[in-house]
């Protein structure tokens, strides 16, 4: 029997299979890949945000189609590939998705883009650390430790990197079938995830933070919408 695909695409943090620790089950019913976007390797140095090089990652893995699910960043290419190759994603699922370009003008993301564009506006003046530090201050008020480790360095680099998140040219996803979930904890993705459920997305909220697919409820969610779907598939 062939198994329908399913496209793990990670946030700016973990990524590959480490990312997505209580979806390894899926694998019983579904053929999962879990990728690593473009500059996240683990033995080179992190490279820039590259939208067009992820989207070619997630295209390939979808071979002729199948199911994306992606996490807060990783969400941006996933929307770009849909709405570019709406032909290869069955259906798409946005976790905490950063899709700011979408929200630019609504109260949360523009608050939060007026806090965060300056930093962003002068990071190739400063050191991954003092990125880092500054970047933690202003989403938390806390204040980051200095790297002590490769893994820990390479993490404060790619950070610096990564493009903001509310320069990306999105649209909304004409036609995939999406399911939306946040963890009711921060007005910014509530705002993203709204507006997408105002254009006929599902929007659904699961304890868990930042990562509500880490907890039993934001899991069990997921494994619905993607059995609903291939149910509807066979039907």
């Amino acid at each position: 029997m062939n198994l329908e695909r399913v496209v793990f695409v990670h946030g700016s943090g973990t990524f590959g299979a480490a990312a997505w620790p209580k979806q390894h089950g899926l694998s019983l019913d579904f053929d999962c890949l879990y990728l690593r976007r473009h500059g996240f390797a683990t033995d080179a140095d992190p490279q820039p945000t590259d939208h067009e090089r992820d989207q070619e990652i997630i295209a390939d893995a979808l071979g002729d189609g199948g199911h994306v699910v992606a996490h807060s960043h990783g969400a941006v290419s996933a929307m770009m590939l849909a709405v570019e190759r709406p032909e290869l994603v069955r259906t798409l699922t946005l976790v905490e998705p950063a899709c700011l370009s979408l929200t630019a003008d609504l109260p949360a993301t523009k608050a939060h883009i007026e806090l965060m564009a300056p930093l962003f506006a002068q990071r190739h003046a400063l050191s991954d650390h003092e990125f880092l530090r500054s970047f933690v201050r202003r989403v938390s008020a806390a204040d980051a430790r200095l790297p002590a480790t490769e893994d820990a360095r390479r993490d404060a680099a790619r950070l610096r990197l990564q493009s903001p998140p509310w320069e990306a040219p999105l649209s909304i996803v004409p036609g995939v079938p999406t399911l939306v979930l946040t963890g009711g904890w921060e007005p910014l993705y509530e705002e993203v995830a709204e507006y997408l459920a105002g254009t006929g997305a599902v929007h659904r909220v699961a304890p868990g933070g930042h990562r509500p697919h880490d907890t039993p409820e934001g899991d069990a969610l997921i494994r619905a919408f993607l059995r609903a779907a291939g149910r509807q598939a066979a039907a």
